[in-house]
This record gives C-alpha cells, structure tokens and sequence, in this order.
C-alpha cells in the first residue's frame, strides 16, 4: 500500500494533543523565510475560531506596542547592613515559590441552595476538571453537598452580600496565588481551553475588568459593566486595588443585581470600566435563544463563544458540552492535516529531503534496537486466538481487552478504507488472514493486518481481495503521575511466620539476613511468629519444636551485643495471614513499614530499598513476584549442576521463572493495614470464616481503596521448594498453592525433555 494510502488509516488514532502551538511555530517559521504580506494559516484559524481581533493585524506588534509591555527586567542592589547580624537565609522548598511564579487562572462559579445539585453539578461535571481550581460560592449550605465539589458557604443568600463575600474570600484567601480570577454563575457554559488561552495572552500585571459590557440602568453615562451571566476576568492588581473599598461599596451602593453592584464599585474607585477587548485580545460570548438547539447552532459567533448563557437546565449544559467538544474536535483535526502538510512541505529543506519523512507524518520514527536484544518482537494474532501467551503456551485464546481492541482496530481499518476508496469502491471485511502488533516505546501501538474483503463497485460487481494495510494507535498524552516523598531511610519491619514443617529452611534465611543487614548495618529489625498446632504447643514445656531455631536466635544475639531478635509463639489449627498480621499490628506503631516475607526469601539490600520506595503510606503498599528456581531433580535429571549455576549468586537470575501465584510477601505500613482491617469488621460480624479465606493481599484489593503495585522482582530470588498447600484455606488460595507447585516443576522444554527421556528409557 502506498504512503497516501496509509494517511487515510492513520486518522482515527492521532493524540488530539498537536494543535495550535505546534502549528503556530511552524507558520512563524514560514513567516520568517518570506518577505513582505504572507498568508498565515496559524493566524486565520485563530481570527477565525480563536482570540484575536482581527486577522491581519494578528502578528503586528509595534515598537511602542511593546514598550508599554510589563516586562522591562530591572536590577535590585543588594546592600548588607554591616550594623546588623547574619541571619541565615531559609530557601523555599520550591523555585517557583522563590521566584514568585503564581497559576493563571482560578474560577468561581456563583450559585445557590436551589441550584447547587443541579445546574452547579452541571458545570462541575462538564468544565471544572480542565480549570487548575474551581470553586462554587453559594449563600446558604444545601443539606447535601455534591461528591467532588468545593463548596463555600457564606451564610446569606442575597445576591449582592454573596459577591461581596466571594470577592473578599478571593483577595484574601487566592490574592497572592493566582494571576486572573474568573467569575460566572451557574447557569454559564464556559468553554474552559479558551478561557485559559485568553488569560495566557494577557499581560498579568495590569488592572483589568473584562466580560460583556452592558448598560447600566438609564444608560446616561458612557460607564458599563460586565454581565455576570457570560462571566467576567478580574485581574490580581485590579482585585488588591479594590480589597479596601468593598466595605464602602457595601454601603453606599444600593443594587439589586451582583454584577451591577460590583461593576459601579469598579468605575466608582477604581475608575475601570468593562472592556469587551485588550491587548488585541476579544471576549467572545453567545447569548442562547430559548428552546434553542445546540446541535442546530451553526453560526461563527456560537462556535467562537468562551461562555453561553442562559442554560436552563443540566440536560442542556450536557448538550453544549457535548456540542463544543465536537467543535473543538473536528478544529484539532484540521489543524493536524494542515500540519502534516506543513512537514512535508518543510522535509524538501532537510538533509534527508522527501525520503526523511517518517509515517505517520509528525509522530517519533519507528525505534531502531543498538542491539539483537532491543529487538521489539512482533505479535501474531488472529480474530479468534493470540499467539503470544502472558503463561508461556505457544497458542491462548483472545479475550477482555485484546479482543476489543483488535475488534476496533478491524473496524477503523475498514471504514477509512471506504472513506478513501468510495464511491468507486466499498469494502465488507470477510476475515483476518494474518494480523501483527507490537507496542513500541517512543509511538505506540504498531499493527499489521492482512484483511480478505469483499469489494464492490458502483454497478454491483463484487470481489474478494487481499489488503494488507498497516495503522498505529499512537502515545497521545503521556503524562507524569505525582507520587509522595519517600525514603531510603525508613526501618523495615520484617515478619517470619514458621511452622514446623518450615524450620529446616530456617538457617539458610538467618545466615542470609545476618550477611545482607546486620553486617552491613542497615535499618532492619526481625521479628519470628512462631506458629504452633494444638499439639506440639500442648507438648512445648516437654518438647519445643522449635527449639533450635531459639538457639540459633541466640546464636546470632550474642555475636551481635546491640542486636535483638523478638520472637511471638501464636497456636491456630489454619495459620491465617491475616489472623497473624493481626497480632503482630497491635504490637508495633502505625508507622511502622512492615516486609511479611516466607522462609525461602533471601533478604539483600537492593529488594528492601525498593520496598520503602514503593510502599507509600496512605497511598500504595507493594506485593512482588520473586523469582523461583524450578525443581533441580527435573532441570538436571542425572546429570551433576555446574558450579556457576549451584552458586547462590542473587545478581543473576537462574533457570526458574517469576511465580505469580504466590502473594506471601508484601510491603506496607501498619496504618494502611488497620485502615483496610477496620473497614473489613462489619463483613467478619456476618461472616466469621471470612478471615480464613483471604489474605493480606485480598485485604488490600477489597478494603483499603489504595494503590496495590503487583510486579516482578529480580532481587527477590527463592530456591525451588513445594509448599504444603492447607485444604482448610479458602478454595482460591488452595488453588493457587497448587497451581504454583506444578509450575515449578520446570519449563516446558525442561518438561518435555523430561518426558521424552522417560519414555526412551522405557522403549528400550
């Protein structure tokens, strides 16, 4: 298939990320190479659907223009008092602190105890996570107060007293923090990308009052203010100018209307006016017609608007919503073509030329490996089966999310491919011959379908063809999740649960945590739950089990003076984990970082690191999947292992595999447990055996609302041993114990191989 062929699959995929700032750094470039008047794409689709006045004086900034800019930068002298002493300088924890960077654009929305639940959650739902922050000012508390919302009361509902209250709370509360604050009511669709590019064109040290001007009431004098139902900016200067009069103005100035009493509080002291235009910047608004439709609007001056108004009901505010959004999407589009043309304009001035242009225009070139094992692998897959399995098998059947998306992926195939073809052609898919993806790094998600469709032409005359067409459904918006601070610091509380059938692996995890911390000092402490049936713990005063691993404790204590390990005997028939973490979380504070390990766990430095890493309190705990060496007996058979490979070496990884059926250890902070656990209670009163038939790990998934981090761990290294799975645990853990013993028996060559010596020595 040809490249312009493949423009046409590409489309659907495209991160609605480019658009506008992309576009006007290329059209500036454009602009530079030329001499004289040129056509500026970038700046007629702003003077057509954006924030410029007029089309061509977009770009026309003149030299006195910019001198009345407010950037002039200025030095200030530093002069040490030699009469004063030193004080040490304290520096801000951030720089934008120091430096005194403040956020754009803070909105609030006016509403009431009648409307809060209705057109208030309206504007929520439909604008309010695009502002940095939102607040909604009512006079008078609703009894229920929506999820999600920040609600000021101020404890009178008359329309003036509540914009004098909310002016106020903003001065005085946001005043330093935020350059422009936006008012509307609550019965106003804001078109919140536009109104945070306005306020990004705005000079942010200047006084301004800007929205709809209206007339006041007579209309003698030339003054107006803003309408509060299309909403209006205030600046930070202008509302710091205005702070000492608003107790006059609440006074002296008699209004029914807020808008009105604000604005001659304005033009009275401030002696500002409500402009509609600044800095070549316009406040675009529409005023919606009653029973009026907004699929139907179809005018410039709807599809340019920053606010609508009135919006009567939420039905309505969804349907603008809705409606903009189409907009704004089909303009991001265009500007996408446009861009794409742009760049393969620009590629004739390039080093490489016409042939450096890499598709998708304007995505990251396909990654090429330094070496074989960079290699991205290509998965082949068929509508029914993927052949490239999470469990190793060569074939699994496609289901969940992979069958959805190869479902998508067909379709959007076969619909570009009728929108690019017809009306000469029009395609009905047959089948997937063959189809590859593979997920690469710098782009995404790479397929590669051969498709057998039925072609039709205009006179009815059909035929099956075979199509290959490629697509990519590309990374559109990557973005940085913020974590809490951690440390390397913490203390790690680690927990040994043993039972007499565990005690022979004792002594290997004793000598390995006395070599990994205490000879390298590092902040961990050991405590043993030693787990008794009614019994050998009838019998303890006679005959102690475990004995001997007492004695070792001892060993170890006096080796190390200023070391302590604490043991807890616990007696149970079914050794719950959570029956046990809860004797030992009453015995520790609730910041301590607890590690539940197993008797085969080697403890080191590097896997306790990433335990305080990524078990974040209040926000995360961790369960991670060791690696299991399979069973020696299948992966030598009768020969002898080698030295290297008998090696306990924890740096490399031997022949095994990372178990995922095991959730024995874990990483979390004890406050984050008895949160889970305490939530956990109501469920127990119905239903006591409830905490035989989960774990820790189910705790946390059901209970605790945090981040659970399952992921494999390389440090976290296990020699092969079969558990002894307890039929008393819940069918699911049973299960899964089962299901981990048979898995690490071996690989299926190791199997395979196994199987096929076995039956030569029986034929023979």
């Amino acid at each position: 298939m040809r490249l312009s062929s493949f423009l046409a699959l590409f489309r659907p995929a495209l991160p609605l990320i480019l658009g506008l700032s992309l576009g006007c750094s290329l059209s500036l470039l454009m602009v530079s190479w030329t001499q004289g008047d040129t056509d500026d794409s970038c700046r007629d689709e702003l003077g057509n659907g954006g924030l410029f006045l007029g089309r061509g004086d977009a770009q026309r900034f003149s030299r006195d223009e910019a001198g009345d800019e407010d950037f002039q930068p200025r030095i200030v002298p530093y002069h040490k008092d030699p009469n004063k002493p030193h004080k040490k300088v304290l520096r801000t924890r951030y720089i934008h602190t120091e430096l005194g960077i403040r956020e754009r654009l803070l909105v609030g929305v006016l509403t009431s105890r009648a409307t809060l639940n209705t057109l208030a959650v309206a504007v929520n739902r439909t604008v309010a996570h695009h502002f940095h922050r939102t607040f909604f000012f009512t006079g008078l508390r609703s009894p229920k107060v929506p999820h999600g919302m920040t609600v000021v009361a101020h404890g009178d509902d008359r329309p003036v007293w509540l914009m004098y209250e909310t002016v106020r709370h903003l001065h005085q509360h946001y005043g330093s923090d935020y350059d422009w604050f936006f008012l509307a009511q609550d019965d106003t669709y804001m078109q919140a990308d536009r109104l945070s590019e306005l306020v990004g064109h705005l000079s942010a040290g200047q006084d301004l009052y800007m929205g709809r001007a209206e007339e006041f009431i007579g209309g003698e004098e030339k003054a107006r203010y803003c309408h509060g139902g299309y909403g209006y900016l205030l600046s930070r200067s202008l509302l710091a100018r205005l702070q000492p009069h608003l107790d006059t103005c609440r006074n002296d100035i008699l209004s029914v209307r807020p808008d009105e009493w604000l604005g001659r509080c304005i033009i009275d002291y401030l002696g500002l006016s409500c402009v509609e235009a600044h800095q070549e910047m316009t406040y675009r608004y529409f005023e919606l017609g009653k029973n009026a439709d907004p699929e139907r609007e179809d005018s410039a001056q709807f599809k340019n608007a920053f606010t609508v108004h009135p919006v009567s009901e939420p039905n309505l505010m969804y349907r603008l919503h809705k409606r903009f959004s189409q907009i704004e999407l089909e303009w991001t589009y265009l500007q996408i073509e446009q861009l794409q043309i742009q760049i393969n304009n620009l590629s004739d001035l390039t080093p490489e030329g016409k042939a450096g242009v890499t598709w998708p225009i304007g995505i990251n070139p396909p990654f090429k490996p330094r070496t074989r094992f960079e290699v991205i692998n290509w998965e082949y897959f068929t509508e029914e089966h993927i052949y490239s399995c999470i469990d190793g098998s060569p074939k699994c059947e496609m289901r969940g999310a992979d069958r959805a998306d190869v479902n998508a992926i067909l379709e959007i195939a076969v619909e570009r491919l009728n929108e690019r073809y017809q009306p000469q052609l029009r395609f009905r898919k047959r089948r997937l011959l063959n189809g590859y993806r593979r997920f690469d790094h710098t782009r995404g998600m790479e397929y590669v379908l051969d498709l057998a469709l039925e072609a039709y032409t205009q006179k009815g005359h059909s035929q099956v063809i075979v199509k290959r067409v490629t697509l990519l459904r590309p990374l559109s918006a990557v973005e940085i999740i913020p974590m809490p601070y951690v440390t390397e610091a913490t203390r790690v509380q680690v927990i040994l649960p043993v039972t007499a059938q565990d005690q022979d692996y004792v002594s290997n995890f004793l000598d390995m945590y006395v070599m990994n911390t205490l000879d390298t000092h590092d902040n961990v402490l050991l405590t043993f739950l030693f787990i008794y049936d009614p019994f050998d713990a009838q019998r303890v005063s006679q005959t102690d089990v475990f004995a001997g691993i007492k004695a070792m404790i001892g060993e170890v204590e006096k080796r190390y003076g200023d070391v302590k390990i604490p043991w807890i005997s616990v007696k149970t028939e079914v050794p719950s984990q959570v029956k046990l973490m809860d004797i030992i979380s009453k015995k520790h504070p609730v910041d301590t970082l607890f590690f539940l390990s197993s008797v085969w766990t080697e403890v080191n430095a590097d896997f306790l690191n990433r335990c305080r890493m990524n078990a974040i309190s209040n926000w995360q705990v961790f369960f991670p999947i060791h690696f299991q060496e399979y069973n020696p007996a299948v992966l030598y058979r009768d020969q002898q292992p080698s030295a290297a490979s008998s090696s306990f070496a924890s740096e490399s990884l031997r022949d095994g595999h990372f178990d995922r059926q095991v959730f024995d250890e874990a990483c979390f902070y004890n406050a984050d447990y008895m949160t889970a656990r305490t939530k956990m209670a109501a469920d127990i009163l119905d239903n006591e055996e409830l905490l035989e038939s989960m774990d820790v790990y189910d705790i946390f998934v059901r209970y605790s609302g945090l981040h659970v981090f399952r992921a494999v761990e390389p440090a976290l290294i296990q020699k092969y041993v079969r558990r002894a799975c307890n039929p008393r645990f819940s069918e699911d853990i049973y299960h899964r114990c089962v299901l981990s013993n048979l898995e690490g028996l071996g690989s299926r060559s190791h199997l395979a191989m196994a199987l096929f010596e076995q039956e030569q020595a029986n034929s023979t």
